[in-house]
């Protein structure tokens, strides 16, 4: 069935009929602290609403930000509050916002890519997005985390400070750390009200917000770790707390072991839990890597808007000179070949009519852009056609990042 609904932009008075709209299409609800928290942070220019009959059934948003990709930082609109009513599921009426959407982004030319956190893993490949970054969540079992002996904790402390006397802390080091950790976003101070928002039906079933700082022998900042306590009964049936770590930050030194000894060294909880990037190194640091348990899942999908200025725009590990062909039927200035040149700190993308050597789809493209998901994989799925012997190795390592790609996202709704 073919949506027959109106999509337009929200206007102020309709914000809250529109955000409980969505809120309810996930069985979320919202209060009016929550509603005047979402509304300071989204953008009423960049959301799009459904509407039968006057009444908004649908919508989808984008916020303006910015996020680290391999060897660059780069615009980024951050796709988010997408729901439609059950009551209208089926209608075409999600395909029709994101062309929409999308539409938008490439008439606007200010972001070349779009990236979100979908709530499930079928429904965005149909309009471009890949899977670029996934999250390991960790169940460390802690009385086996002992750490190995030699491990640099450094000279410096670690002390708990109240969330809100802690935050110019804690934005001066997530602003050290993000630029170079592929997969973070910006964060602008409307985002860090709604990462310290406390209240107790955004708790998840746990305390309240714990804020631990890490700080180096001469003052300065160099870490910090956000928590909270859960109480749980594990698979045989026995109650214990978990200390759930909602964010850890920390500069290049020993402020990231010494938050983990604190972590480890929290008396009566069996177990901590955090959601962290695949390549994690916390496991490298204990005797015993078995006490850390994993399961991965996939996390941040992007999604090319202007193919030349995002493959221009990032760095590669390798030089390279490859032509792609594009299909993308969803957003067809994206379509054809592109030759993507790339030497050291500088990189290019153009159309040509040289022959192709690689073959691939938008979504592909979007899966690879971060340098997690390699194109050799893609390749071995028959994702990736490779049309000029050697190139798909070439382009495969030059796509890859020196660390996995992570998106330090919380559970949230909604979240980008």
């Amino acid at each position: 069935m073919q949506q027959s609904c109106e999509l337009r932009a929200v206007t102020e008075d309709e914000f809250p009929a529109w955000a409980r709209a969505i809120a309810n299409s996930y069985g979320e609800d919202l209060t009016d602290a929550q509603l005047a928290d979402e509304r300071a942070a989204i953008e009423l220019d960049r959301m799009i609403g459904a509407f039968d009959d006057g009444e908004p059934v649908g919508g989808t948003a984008a916020y303006t930000r910015r996020l680290a990709v391999p060897g660059a930082v780069l615009p980024v609109a951050g796709v988010t509050w997408v729901g439609v009513a059950p009551t209208h599921r089926r209608r075409g009426i999600l395909t029709a916002m994101m062309r929409m959407q999308l539409t938008d982004l490439h008439e606007r030319g200010a972001e070349p890519i779009a990236a979100l956190r979908p709530s499930e893993a079928a429904i965005y490949g149909r309009y471009g997005y890949g899977p670029a970054s996934r999250g390991a969540q960790l169940r460390g079992e802690k009385r086996l985390m002992a750490f190995r002996p030699g491990t640099d904790f450094g000279t410096g402390t670690v002390r708990l400070v109240a969330c809100d006397r802690a935050r110019p802390h804690l934005e001066r080091i997530y602003e050290r750390v993000w630029p170079g950790a592929v997969g973070w976003p910006d964060r602008a101070q409307r985002f860090w009200t709604s990462r310290l928002r406390d209240e107790p039906h955004n708790r998840g079933g746990g305390t309240a917000l714990r804020c631990a700082v890490h700080t180096e022998g001469d003052g300065t900042a160099s870490g910090y770790v956000l928590y909270r306590f859960r109480d749980e009964r594990d698979p045989v049936g026995a109650t214990g707390s978990t200390v759930h770590i909602v964010e850890l930050a920390a500069v290049p030194g020993p402020a990231y072991a010494a938050l983990w000894r604190f972590l480890a060294g929290i008396d009566l909880a069996r177990w901590i839990d955090y959601e962290a990037a695949v390549d994690e190194p916390l496991a490298h640091l204990l005797t015993e890597r078995r006490a850390l348990h994993s399961t991965e899942a996939d996390r941040l999908w992007v999604r090319l808007v202007e193919v030349g200025p995002a493959l221009g725009g990032r760095r590669y590990a390798t030089p390279l000179d490859v032509v792609l062909e594009i299909d993308d039927e969803f957003c067809p200035w994206n379509a054809g070949r592109f030759r993507l040149q790339a030497d050291g700190d500088a990189a290019s993308c153009e159309r040509t009519t040289d022959p192709a050597d690689l073959q691939l789809s938008a979504a592909e493209l979007g899966a690879a852009f971060l340098g997690g998901t390699t194109l050799a994989s893609l390749a071995a799925a028959r994702l990736v056609r490779e049309l000029r012997p050697g190139a798909l190795t070439r382009a495969s390592t030059a796509f890859r990042g020196e660390r996995e790609p992570f998106y330090p996202g919380g559970p949230a709704f909604p979240e980008f």
